[in-house]
């Protein structure tokens, strides 16, 4: 979204307070976005629409001034409700709309429609993968023009007036082009012996020369086609950053229909973040129940089946389709795991041995949510077996994260945390 400032400039407004106005306007219609869209359900949220942003918040702060100055004392008339000495209260600030105040007047915030687009890339403006790093030559993508020297033809665009002038200026040189100070030192010579009365053979003599002169310059032009270098660009592959999305999400019987809600939801808004954000991105989906199994996106987002609960065979699932498939030196990989907690006991020191050994290792970051009830108390209730088993791995030099989700208005800003842009190496729990 492109915010244009089209009012007349006045004097004394510079561009840096333009600048600053823009910057926050725009910071204005990107929280209200944020608010419009944590009101949403999952389906909705690339739909554009209106939002508002406060008036208060686009009105450009002035300084006024006073025409006689000091404190000077005003009696007004027909005054019935206060004498001199009382204190006037100040009025309500939160009219809006039809909602005024009886001493203080309201005043309508801004609205005004959005784009699918626009809303779309400015709910996601900064969210980012983290550590996007391995880049790698790939022949499908877009080149990238690489300066590569100077030619005698090409368009006025890419003329290089500097490479052009000192060509001009050598050949001038080389080819003894006058300098414009010596034909006017030589009109100037000719003009002083015509005003003294110099003799013909004199007179002839500097006007032979200043003709020379004038005639060499004719010839000899300023700027010459020959002299015309333009820049020249050669393509070359640009580097692309390809990454791949690991989805893992626990189906088991103990995921009741609102948990696998969540974690639903938590997959679809990130399957839209990767779309539009990226073009090298691949999505993997895996579910598993006491068994793992790659399966496609209509599968993982509405088949019903259940079963037990094993996590490792998801992390096995992983880690084996990254070895037939995914390159560790060619491929950010990235892993996003949603459960409810539950897991077998037994399975828990397997789980952190792969963790550790194999997908860590591998992996530029993994994000874990655990979702839950809205009835529960976080806080106060048990952790659960898996986030237990989690908290004895993560920690400041690990890539890992973990939150918990309990209700549908939990996902908007968990997944801003999750994916908002961080100094390296910020891993934190909630």
């Amino acid at each position: 979204m492109h915010i244009i400032d089209r009012r007349r400039d006045p004097g004394g407004k510079s561009l840096a307070n333009r600048q600053r106005f823009i910057r926050r306007a725009r910071a204005l219609v990107r929280k209200a976005v944020r608010d419009a869209s944590s009101k949403r359900s999952i389906k909705d949220v690339d739909q554009g629409g209106e939002i508002g942003v406060p008036a208060d918040g686009v009105r450009e702060p002035e300084l006024r001034r006073s025409g006689e100055g000091g404190r000077r004392e005003y009696v007004l008339p027909g005054n019935k409700r206060y004498v001199a000495g009382d204190r006037i209260a100040r009025p309500d600030e939160s009219g809006g709309g039809s909602s005024a105040s009886a001493d203080g007047d309201g005043e309508d915030e801004y609205r005004f429609a959005l784009s699918n687009e626009e809303f779309v890339d400015l709910f996601l403006e900064d969210l980012e993968l983290p550590d996007l790093a391995k880049r790698q030559v790939l022949g499908e993508e877009e080149d990238l023009p690489r300066p590569a020297g100077f030619k005698s033809s090409g368009s006025p665009s890419a003329l290089s007036v500097s490479r052009t002038m000192r060509r001009s200026l050598s050949r001038r040189v080389a080819l003894k082009r006058p300098k414009p100070e010596d034909l006017a030192g030589a009109e100037a010579e000719l003009a002083d012996a015509e005003g003294r009365g110099a003799s013909k053979a004199e007179l002839k003599a500097l006007s032979d020369r200043v003709q020379l002169l004038q005639r060499r310059m004719r010839l000899v032009p300023f700027i010459d086609p020959l002299d015309l270098r333009y820049r020249r660009f050669e393509s070359q592959p640009k580097p692309v950053a390809r990454a791949v999305m690991f989805c893992l999400m626990d189906v088991s019987g103990s995921m009741d229909e609102h948990m696998k809600d969540l974690a639903k939801r938590f997959f679809s808004l990130l399957y839209l973040f990767l779309n539009r954000r990226y073009k090298r991105v691949d999505v993997v989906f895996i579910r598993h129940t006491h068994q793992a199994r790659e399966v496609d996106e209509e599968t993982f987002f509405y088949s019903r089946e259940s079963g037990g609960t094993v996590v490792s065979t998801a992390l096995e699932e992983m880690a084996r389709i990254v070895h037939d498939r995914y390159p560790a030196a060619q491929w950010n990989i990235y892993a996003a795991q949603a459960s409810d907690g539950d897991n077998l006991p037994i399975d828990n020191p397997t789980v952190v041995a792969l963790l550790n050994t194999v997908i860590l290792p591998l992996c530029q970051y993994y994000a874990y949510i655990e979702v839950g009830h809205p009835t529960e108390d976080t806080g106060a209730r048990d952790a659960s077996s898996l986030w237990r088993t989690y908290q004895h791995i993560i920690g400041d030099d690990v890539p890992m994260a973990m939150r918990k989700v309990g209700d549908r208005r939990d996902i908007f800003p968990v997944f801003r945390d999750l994916f908002g842009r961080r100094q390296s190496g910020d891993r934190e729990v909630a």
